[in-house]
């Protein structure tokens, strides 16, 4: 085999290296859980030591599913979740309002008597204020199937 050639999955087991970025997520999800005491220092630095030392996707798993939701709500709660759920929601409502403004254009220059950009808008609408209570998009809704770590 030539010595650059990419190694199948099935040749390793079917396991999957691990990248830093992946090992620095579960690293952040670690933080916040102690930060929430669910894990002791003792612990959280034993799981953390572990985190960063892992080669493969599924030694990172065991690490966070004791944890509620995988430690991705604690991961929510921090001031650096909370700020990027903030600039989703005004994003969100910026969208509406550009929206909003081009809708009620093309009413206007259809000359209609029916206000009938309130129906799409009414849907936008509804879409902002469920984003503003649930917070954050959930993995589960978006892309979990593709990442798996």
């Amino acid at each position: 085999m030539h010595p650059e050639a990419p190694v199948a999955p099935a040749a390793t087991g079917g396991r999957i290296r691990t990248s830093d970025a992946e090992r620095e997520q579960v690293a952040e999800i670690l933080r916040a859980a102690m930060s929430e005491g669910r894990l002791d220092l003792s612990e959280g630095e034993e799981r953390l030591a572990t985190a960063y030392a892992a080669r493969y996707r599924d030694e990172l798993r065991s690490l966070t599913t004791d944890l509620p939701e995988g430690g991705r709500r604690a991961l929510d709660m921090t001031p650096q979740g909370r700020a990027a759920t903030r600039r989703d929601l005004i994003r969100h409502a910026s969208f509406i309002l550009v929206a909003a403004g081009v809708l009620t254009g093309l009413w206007l220059l259809s000359g209609a008597t029916f206000f009938w950009p309130a129906i799409p808008l009414m849907f936008l609408v509804i879409g902002l204020f469920r984003h503003a209570r649930h917070g954050r998009y959930r993995f589960r809704y978006s892309y979990a199937h593709h990442v798996r770590y």
